[in-house]
Parts: structure tokens; sequence; C-alpha cells
């Protein structure tokens, strides 16, 4: 197939790329940041994107963040495609610091005292999606379903995960609103410029060939 990689790459080197790109994350993040810049919308639009795919990347929807994203910046008005870029904020490296600021904080406003570790708050969304999706086929089938552990997991992790996401990540949305937005008007700025210089050269450079051409 034309698309398709010549060579698999091994199952350990797939793993291992995912938690540290090749090229490390400094030259992830950069090219992101410059995809981020480039996109053809207004900087206020582009921001508001960015900000709504960081934001919900502090919500415990793992496997919805894009979609979520997507839909927090059409409420926004926000650019969508900036909206997917902004949540790489949350990666394999600050998704255990947001989802253990995020418990912490909800237990704690929730009086529950309870404390879950990343892990085990990993794990319980996992057997959770797994119940979920056993209990939805259940009903197509006419199986038994057990919503048991789904209680549990919303009580435990899911709604002190979400009140704590959306109280750290509201405020981190608008810091970083603010922290790109002259970054993205000076970048357009500065490649409105270098387009203008270009088109000038080129018109420049026919003129030349005409008046050469005349003579």
């Amino acid at each position: 197939m034309i698309f398709k990689r010549r060579d698999t790459r091994p199952l350990l080197r797939t793993i291992a790329e995912f938690f540290w790109p090749r090229g490390g994350w400094r030259r992830a993040s950069t090219y992101v940041l410059h995809r981020m810049r480039r996109l053809p919308d207004s900087p206020e639009r582009i921001c508001l994107g960015i900000a709504a795919g960081a934001f919900v990347s502090f919500l415990p929807l793992y496997g919805l963040h894009f979609l979520t994203a997507a839909l927090v910046a059409w409420i926004l008005r926000g650019n969508i495609l900036a909206a997917l870029l902004g949540t790489f904020y949350g990666n394999p490296i600050t998704f255990p610091i947001m989802a253990v600021s995020a418990l912490e904080l909800g237990h704690w406003l929730l009086g529950t005292g309870a404390m879950v570790s990343f892990t085990e708050a990993m794990a319980a969304i996992g057997r959770a999606s797994g119940e979920l999706t056993h209990n939805l086929w259940a009903l197509l089938t006419g199986g038994q379903v057990h919503w048991f552990r789904l209680q549990l997991f919303f009580w435990r992790v899911f709604l002190p995960y979400m009140i704590g996401g959306v109280i750290i990540g509201a405020p981190a949305a608008v810091a970083i609103y603010f922290l790109h937005l002259p970054l993205v008007r000076a970048y357009q700025r500065g490649r409105a410029k270098r387009l203008k210089a270009r088109f000038e050269a080129a018109r420049l450079r026919q003129r030349t060939r005409e008046a050469g051409d005349e003579t």
C-alpha cells in the first residue's frame, strides 16, 4: 500500500515512542507549536482552540479528549484544529501530575478523605470502560448487567477527578490562552511581512525581466 510503513515497528518500540517520541519531547512540542502558529485563522480563535484542548486534558475523559476539545472549541467559537493540537498538553509526562492534582483537590472538596494514586485511577478507568462496554452489549443481547463497579468508580474516581480537573483546568486554560496570544500574533505578523517581501521581490524580478525583453 502507498501509505503503509515498509518496516513494521516492534510493539515495544511503539510503546516506547508513545512515552518518548523520536527526537524527544522538545522536538515534538516545537513541531506542535509550529503547527498551531501556522493555522489559517485569527490569533484569538487559534488561542481559544488551544486553551480548549488544554482544558479538556485535565478531565477524566480518556478516549474522548479530541471529541470533547472540538466541542468546547466550537462552543467558544475557537479553532477546532487548534483544539485538537491543544490536547497535546495532556501527554504521558503531564497526565500523572494532572490526574493526581485533580483527584486530591476533588476528594478534598468533597470531604471524602480518600486517596487514589494515578496508577489506581488509570486501572479503575480501564475496568469501568470494560464494564460499560459489557453492559451495553448485554442490553443488546439480553445478558446480565452489573452497575456496582461503575457506581463505585463514579464516586471514588470520576466525580472527584472531574471536579478537581475543572477547577484546575479552567485557570490553566486562561493562562495558556494569554501565553499563546502574543506569540501567535507576532508569528503571523512576521509571516505576513515575509510573504510580502517575497511577493515584492518576485514582482521586482518580473519587472526586470519585462524591461530586459523590451530592450
